[in-house]
């Protein structure tokens, strides 16, 4: 049999008829017996409920739930105040930004769909919405890319009106979201430079043709553990942007360039031209006496425009991002021998942007030889 629940003016008017019964001469037994409660209930109750009248009872109840709807208020937000401080690392300017914040409150304190997007201000439609991409957006983004090299100083509206100009149907906030999404953006500090075409030694007026037309060759700069300088002298070849050579000592001078580059002419040949800047390793007068003798025509390219060296200031960049920002060197040795792996790494196995992502000089397999024995039969 199911237990019966007494509601508080219930709960008062019986202990009212107790009280009655118990006047008339009925002992608390009786009176509590002829109520149709237990002794224990009876207790309960008056310990509880004691004194009350119906009216205060039904203000209790009142009360109490009043209280029940605070304390889920009160954990309510609780809740909200941690959803957003979890998402106080920036501001969710961006419904795709707002998006991933609401499946990651979602995924971690496990509310609903509905209660997270109001929290952090999401429209549940935006939230729903799937993006098409249609069949023409690769080539619009490419076209983007293509006038942001262009016009390096062109914001994303300038570019829509250059889009529009070329025939595209297309509005900037399109145009705004690829922008964003392939991190472009104006620069806001931008040196002078002078203009590479107006130079001879420039990688703009004088571009490799071939394997072996120009080579180009600069030194960079890192630390040991403990402090020392080692120096690197970086040679490669333009066209096929491979890297011939990292020299690495503690002290490199206008002897050691002609002793690398010696060994290089002995098993590749002498280049057209050697491309470098203007220190005092490269204009040395004994490196400028052998290149006369070697009829091999230095580049040199204008003091304070790096910039004219593109080729071989692109592969250091490579070289100090890849390795040495992220390798401590405890001894010159050990130094040597990660540059050394890395540059086999670069050569052999690393996609390059600029040869459609494949290796400059990739490992090559020869075939299994043939025994003389089935040469003879093959005869």
């Amino acid at each position: 049999m199911a237990k019966k629940k007494y509601t508080p003016e219930q709960v008062v008017q019986i202990l009212r008829n107790i009280e009655i019964e118990q006047g008339k001469g009925a002992t608390q037994e009786e009176a509590v017996k002829k109520s149709g409660v237990t002794l224990q209930t009876y207790f309960r109750w008056r310990k509880e409920y004691g004194g009350l009248k119906t009216d205060q009872a039904r203000r209790l109840k009142d009360l109490e739930a009043e209280n029940m709807r605070l304390k889920k208020l009160v954990a309510d937000l609780a809740l909200d105040n941690s959803v957003l401080k979890e998402n106080q690392q920036g501001k969710l300017l961006s419904p795709s930004r707002r998006r991933e914040a609401v499946e990651h409150a979602i995924e971690k304190f496990g509310i609903s769909e509905r209660r997270a997007c109001k929290i952090l201000g999401q429209n549940r439609a935006t939230q729903r919405y799937t993006i098409q991409f249609s069949h023409e957006e690769d080539r619009l983004t490419r076209d983007i890319i293509e006038l942001a090299n262009l016009y390096g100083r062109y914001g994303y509206r300038r570019i829509t009106a250059l889009l529009r100009t070329q025939g595209w149907n297309v509005n900037a906030k399109r145009v705004a979201r690829i922008w964003k999404l392939h991190g472009l953006k104006v620069p806001k500090k931008q040196q002078k430079r002078a203009r590479l075409w107006d130079r001879e030694g420039s990688c703009i007026r004088l571009r490799p043709e071939r394997p072996n037309h120009v080579w180009s060759y600069d030194f960079v700069m890192d630390k040991t553990h403990d402090g020392r300088t080692i120096k690197m002298f970086n040679v490669i070849d333009e066209l096929t942007r491979e890297s011939l050579v990292i020299k690495v000592a503690r002290k490199l001078t206008s002897d050691d360039v002609i002793e690398v580059l010696g060994d290089l002419f002995l098993t590749r040949g002498v280049p057209t031209h050697v491309r470098s800047d203007n220190g005092p390793e490269f204009i040395a007068a004994k490196l400028r006496l052998w290149f006369e003798q070697l009829e091999l025509k230095p580049l040199f390219i204008q003091p304070g425009s790096p910039w004219e060296n593109g080729y071989v200031e692109s592969f250091n960049g490579k070289l100090r991002d890849e390795l040495l920002k992220r390798e401590i060197f405890y001894s010159l040795k050990e130094a040597q021998v990660m540059i050394e792996k890395w540059r086999v790494h670069y050569n052999t196995k690393r996609p390059h942007s600029s040869l459609g992502y494949k290796p400059p000089a990739p490992e090559t397999f020869s075939p299994t030889p043939i025994k003389i024995e089935q040469r003879l039969v093959a005869m």
